[in-house]
């Protein structure tokens, strides 16, 4: 008699383990009483309320949390004030996966901003991300639950995000005036032309707390999406502006990201949006050696992806250059020199 085949049993799942319970480091402390006066002081005055109780309970059941806390007190003002602004997040926070929750964090923000017209409520979603993004990174990296590298990546991630969905809100916009004729309504973006490059420590995903962030923008005035190719430098100068405006600037939810254009080619005679075939024309011409060195760390973050690839594919020749003169090589000596003389 055959004998039944029988399913082998799953191993049971172990579960995600939460940011206060992973918590194994704090920072050292400068100002010890000062510090944990201001903590006892907060958990005080919040103490009656559901949240409040709750962390009390919570620092009971995880003591590095209280250690991890006093360290912002002490030595953040910034991070400190993220903290204790709304408890709930930060009970929040600390009572969740920090991966998962990083990567929801951005889904979800993503989704409401694909889903409003309204330039305000973009700037304050925005900016409520990178509010909650900053301070879920800042303590796994802080309370030593993530790695460095997870830490820059996880921020550049959260900049790619904020870059993106502003780009394509702004597309969106052109698309409701109709500047802008996609074949996709729902992403705006595809055949735009509109190509945004991350540079320098965001193009290589090394994003750090207080980064500026390095865009150049390229357009493609022969893009099919653009309804009037006479208007092209215009439209793309118009998105830019406005792309600026949802990151920078200030609101009494502060700002996502400061911007910096100047990698562009020649930004001192330029437009904040510069043409693929002048920005080929450029670097074909008198593109500089520390263009090169730029450019190696170039990545498309947002707009038209498709094109912006095959731009950097175009560029490819000016970046990785086959034969080096003498002249080419006392260029880049020259510049390592100036490198160290400034570091």
């Amino acid at each position: 008699m055959a004998r039944r085949a029988t399913k082998k049993a799953k191993p049971p799942t172990k579960p995600a383990q939460t940011l206060a319970l992973a918590i194994a480091d704090a920072p050292r402390l400068s100002d010890r009483k000062a510090a944990h006066g201001l903590v006892a002081q907060w958990l005080g005055e919040i103490g009656r309320s559901k949240a409040g109780k709750a962390l009390k309970k919570l620092i009971g059941d995880a003591p590095k949390v209280e250690a991890l806390l006093t360290g912002l007190a002490d030595g953040s003002p910034y991070l400190w004030e993220l903290a204790t602004a709304e408890p709930e997040r930060l009970l929040t926070l600390l009572g969740c996966d920090p991966n998962d929750h990083f990567k929801d964090l951005l889904a979800t923000t993503t989704k409401a901003v694909d889903s409003t017209v309204d330039e305000a409520e973009v700037m304050r979603l925005l900016r409520r991300m990178k509010a909650e993004a900053a301070l879920l990174i800042a303590l796994a990296d802080i309370g030593g639950v993530w790695p460095v590298m997870r830490t820059t990546r996880a921020l550049t991630e959260l900049a790619d995000t904020a870059v993106a969905g502003a780009v394509r809100f702004l597309l969106r916009d052109a698309v409701a005036r109709g500047k802008l004729k996609p074949a996709d309504r729902k992403r705006p973006e595809l055949g735009s032309g509109h190509i945004v490059l991350a540079m320098g420590k965001m193009g290589a995903f090394e994003l750090n707390y207080s980064s500026d962030i390095d865009l150049i923008v390229f357009y493609d005035p022969a893009a099919p999406a653009l309804a009037d190719k006479d208007d092209a430098t215009a439209f793309h100068v118009r998105v830019v502006r406005g792309l600026v405006k949802l990151l920078q600037e200030r609101t009494s939810d502060g700002y996502v990201f400061r911007v910096d254009l100047r990698l562009r080619p020649d930004p001192a005679s330029t437009q904040v949006a510069v043409s693929t075939e002048a920005a080929l024309n450029y670097y074909g011409s008198v593109g500089q050696n520390w263009e090169r060195a730029a450019m190696i760390k170039a990545r498309v973050c947002a707009g038209d992806i498709k094109a912006g690839e095959a731009i950097l594919a175009q560029l490819g020749p000016f970046i990785w250059r086959k034969y080096l003169d003498y002249a080419a090589v006392a260029d880049i000596e020259a510049l390592k020199r100036q490198i160290h003389a400034y570091r």
